[in-house]
């Protein structure tokens, strides 16, 4: 049985910006708050991180950033994949060698794939990875899904040890687990399926609410685990609004709105992304405060 590289609520943490460059004195703090509040780990350079607009000196400061901050406290997930898949073998290389306990690895982008194609390009990096790797599915935004058989051949292999599930279909989530059983740990992708992706036999999330909620988002599922299986229930109704609304623009738009009006830096986003729109974000910061959540 293969090691899991965390159980419960893992943040995939914003990159507070500048106009010139990353705020690494929003990002510490929110690092610290994260982990005082009780994260279970944090994922860097994610989708969330705005990992696609990094540069690649930026991509690999913001790594070894966060490795340093985090000092062992709690996991980091390096954000590492990429479309050019000799690309996401260097910077995994990179964030192997700077003590990053485990690698997400989004499918290729754009160019897309093959099942077969997957296989290689997965195996690759995990060839040339000395720690875990967690594979990323999120078909609406790369257009290529990883199909549950693909899953089933890429879990023989032995660093590739758990997937992050954000393709929303739950059938297709329980044909992995069926398929792959101990060799795949299985995180939920998407806020809005913590509970269900548990019911699975999931380990937890990999979560933009956290961001705002890390102690509720681990409790979330912390309970489910423990056999509270009702009040996990509750928790991912009471916040299944305000999850809706942190995805009514594209991630990460609303929820770097959010962390800004919390203090954590400015309310700055890369193109092609741009600021939320000024409705919505009057919505959020409703659903916020009613959430209990205090504002800078």
């Amino acid at each position: 049985m293969k090691n899991t590289v965390f159980t419960g609520a893992a943040t995939a943490i914003v990159t507070p910006m500048t106009n010139t460059g990353i705020d690494y004195k929003n990002y510490e703090k929110l690092i610290e708050w994260q982990i005082e509040n009780g994260i279970d780990a944090i994922v860097a350079a994610g989708t969330t991180g705005e990992g696609p607009t990094l540069s690649d000196a930026e991509h690999r400061e913001l790594l070894d950033f966060t490795v340093q901050k985090v000092a062992g406290r709690v996991p980091v997930i390096a954000g590492t994949g990429s479309n050019d898949i000799a690309y996401a073998v260097d910077l995994t290389k990179f964030a192997c060698d700077i003590g990053a306990d485990a690698m997400l690895v989004v499918t290729p982008y754009y160019n897309k794939a093959t099942q077969g194609g997957l296989i290689k390009s997965f195996n690759t990096v995990a060839d040339a990875s000395t720690k875990p790797i967690i594979l990323y599915n999120v078909p609406s935004r790369t257009g290529c899904n990883i199909t549950p058989e693909t899953c089933a051949v890429l879990a023989e292999h032995e660093n590739i040890v758990a997937i992050k599930e954000a393709s929303g279909n739950i059938s297709q989530i329980a044909k992995v687990a069926q398929l792959c059983r101990e060799k795949l740990d299985i995180y939920s992708g998407n806020d809005d399926q913590i509970v269900p992706v548990m019911s699975l036999g999931g380990k937890g999330v990999i979560s933009v609410l956290s961001n705002l909620l890390p102690r509720e988002t681990s409790e979330m599922c912390k309970a489910f685990i423990r056999g509270d299986v009702q009040k996990s229930l509750d928790m991912q109704l009471e916040y299944l609004e305000l999850i809706d609304t942190l995805f009514c623009e594209v991630n990460p738009i609303p929820v770097k709105a959010a962390m800004a009006a919390m203090g954590f830096g400015e309310n700055i986003i890369r193109l092609p992304l741009t600021p939320m729109e000024e409705k919505n974000e009057k919505k959020l910061i409703e659903l916020m405060l009613a959430a209990g959540i205090k504002l800078a």
